[in-house]
């Protein structure tokens, strides 16, 4: 997930379908997040960077750095200031479809079903090459390249239906902290634990008007439940966020050098490390515990209402939010203290 300073936020999710995934080094989801980021400054140009570059290179590979291998196709969320588009891909074809009103998300399976704006030129053809359609029924691309039944999308216990269902509860309502408790809910599977445990939230304000700045607010660790969502502006002059940029080995990674099995390097950057000690307080005592999450989520309530501030009052002091983000995660390193 991220977001550019034209107001462009993508996030992508795994998914699996009918569509056998690749083994070989092409694209991760991750690369197509960052391209697309790079290269386009509205939500419908994103979508054009992302289908071209899968049709030129395709995706595939090992998601993981370990030697276990964990290969998935990819779906995205693309909003900017004034539209949202989901982006949905089984291998090199994919289908994507315009959010034209109310609330939307995605997860760990194909969710767009007969409303498709754009699509694959031979998405349907190979649908029927493949005996997954008939050609005569409408085109549902969720019911024709997964393995879900669609009808029951939203009314099975999943982490698709669960999201959906909590966004809905608030639709018309949202704001940047309905979206925080939504990403910390544990009991629907959003905020995930154990082997693949969230690893960073991310929540985005897109006003309309301009003249207004975006607010992209990042955890920069795991778990959102005891982290801070910290606010960013893009600016001009930001400098590196070294607090939050892990350590990079270039051609002397250790990881390319040493024999399987051995210890790897220590890739957490200073508050991820920080994080992860609170942690353990946390664990072993519930008084410290309480107290630490009651620090930084005052922390993080008056960040947002700093934020609330600058967008209603176009406050925005420039030379501030230059460090605005890195002044915060000094905070949050105190809190944890």
């Amino acid at each position: 997930m991220g977001a550019n300073e034209h107001g462009v936020c993508i996030g992508n999710e795994a998914v699996w379908g009918k569509e056998e995934v690749c083994d070989d080094e092409a694209l991760l989801g991750m690369d197509l997040v960052r391209l697309g980021l790079e290269r386009a400054n509205t939500a419908e140009k994103a979508v054009g960077v992302i289908v071209d570059l899968l049709d030129k290179y395709g995706q595939g590979g090992n998601c993981m750095e370990s030697h276990m291998a964990f290969t998935y196709h990819n779906s995205f969320l693309i909003a900017d200031r004034k539209e949202a588009w989901i982006l949905e891909t089984s291998g090199k074809y994919w289908a994507a479809e315009k959010v034209d009103e109310g609330v939307r998300n995605i997860s760990n399976q194909l969710s767009i079903t007969t409303k498709i704006e754009r699509e694959h030129p031979e998405i349907k053809n190979y649908a029927i090459s493949k005996g997954w359609w008939d050609g005569k029924k409408e085109f549902d691309f969720a019911a024709t390249y997964s393995y879900v039944n669609t009808a029951r999308m939203t009314t099975t216990r999943g982490r698709y239906c669960e999201g959906y269902k909590l966004l809905k509860k608030h639709e018309g309502t949202v704001t940047a902290e309905t979206m925080m408790a939504i990403l910390r809910d544990k009991e629907s599977g959003i905020n995930m634990e154990g082997g693949f445990m969230t690893t960073g939230s991310m929540v985005s304000i897109l006003p309309q008007e301009t003249s207004l700045p975006c607010i992209h607010f990042f955890t920069g660790t795991p778990d959102p439940d005891r982290s801070v969502f910290k606010p960013f502006i893009f600016v001009p002059n930001i400098t590196q966020l070294l607090k939050t940029s892990s350590p990079v080995f270039g051609p002397d990674d250790p990881v390319k050098k040493q024999p399987r099995f051995q210890t790897k390097p220590d890739r957490r950057h200073e508050l991820y490390r920080k994080h992860e000690s609170a942690a353990l307080v946390m664990e072993s005592s519930k008084e410290k515990g309480d107290m630490i999450l009651e620090r930084i989520r005052k922390l993080e309530k008056e960040k947002i209402k700093e934020m609330e501030h600058i967008l209603q009052n176009r406050g925005l002091d420039v030379d501030q939010a230059v460090n605005l983000f890195s002044n915060c995660t000094e905070d949050e390193i105190q809190a944890y203290a």
